[in-house]
């Protein structure tokens, strides 16, 4: 203990340097072009974000991107607990060929997701499509397509999460509360699901985040009908194309705003829970 204490003492030039050079790198990519888009939001006080609530076409983007996000976030948080469960409590055929593919959609482009979505649930040429516009079920073009894409991209977030912390706790209690009459729901709801709780949270949290900004796969399905399937993010850019920069500006601070309130609220209510 003392040696460790003794190296942690010891800070040569190079600590400095790595550190410098660590917190520069931060600033220029995240801080300092954050910070430019919360400075240019309110140049002239609140009437960017006055524009942006006044106008129906972009509240109905932010609705619509809140309400995509949410129910993307919900359907990825049950199949990732679900997924975790599977790949760390069970021994298969084909188990890190799935981790793997699990992985993909943080591979490969979000326009191949949104292309890839179109091929297979289209109206014109889909595999699918045709059969579920003459049921009445548009995916394509409509919410539903928006949501399928939102999820896809954000799918490995929880996975991620959750798997090392399943890990970490091995099985020892859940076997013990089984072999107590515990019941395999009693056992998760009980014991597993309290061991994983601040893992599927901050995976919630991700996936959330990471759905509020999803533009590229969303762009391809939504068909950024004005008013209807135009979400947040591709309302920026409509705007910033349209030299309305400040509100684009705006937009893009709420949905910012949103994602780091989240992570900030989660990790105080974390710190909070640890001291007790």
């Amino acid at each position: 203990m003392a040696d460790i204490q003794r190296i942690r003492r010891r800070k040569g030039p190079v600590t400095y340097v790595v550190r410098f050079a660590v917190i520069a790198y931060l600033f220029l990519l995240v801080a300092w072009p954050v910070s430019l888009v919360v400075t240019n939001t309110f140049e002239n006080g609140f009437d960017a974000l006055n524009t942006v609530f006044a106008d129906a076409d972009t509240v109905a983007a932010l609705r619509l991107t809140a309400f995509a996000a949410v129910v993307a976030t919900g359907i990825n948080t049950i199949f990732g607990v679900s997924i975790s469960l599977l790949l760390v409590r069970n021994e298969f055929r084909g188990k890190r060929l799935l981790g793997s593919f699990i992985d993909l959609p943080l591979a490969i482009s979000p326009i191949v997701v949104g292309l890839s979505l179109v091929l297979v649930y289209g109206g014109r040429g889909g595999w699918f499509g045709p059969g579920l516009e003459s049921a009445g079920i548009q995916i394509i073009y409509a919410t539903p397509g928006i949501i399928m894409a939102t999820a896809f991209v954000a799918l490995p977030l929880v996975v991620r999460e959750v798997v090392p912390v399943l890990e970490e706790i091995g099985t020892e209690q859940e076997q013990a509360a089984l072999s107590l009459g515990a019941s395999s729901w009693q056992t998760f709801w009980r014991v597993t699901l309290p061991g994983i709780k601040w893992a599927v949270i901050y995976g919630v949290v991700l996936t959330l985040a990471r759905s509020l900004g999803e533009f590229g796969a969303v762009k391809v399905v939504s068909g950024n009908i004005l008013g209807e399937t135009r979400t947040a993010t591709l309302a920026v850019e409509e705007k910033y194309l349209n030299w309305e920069q400040e509100t684009a500006y705006a937009i893009a601070f709420l949905l910012a705003s949103v994602s780091v309130l989240c992570i900030i609220v989660v990790s105080l209510l974390r710190s909070r829970t640890e001291r007790h």
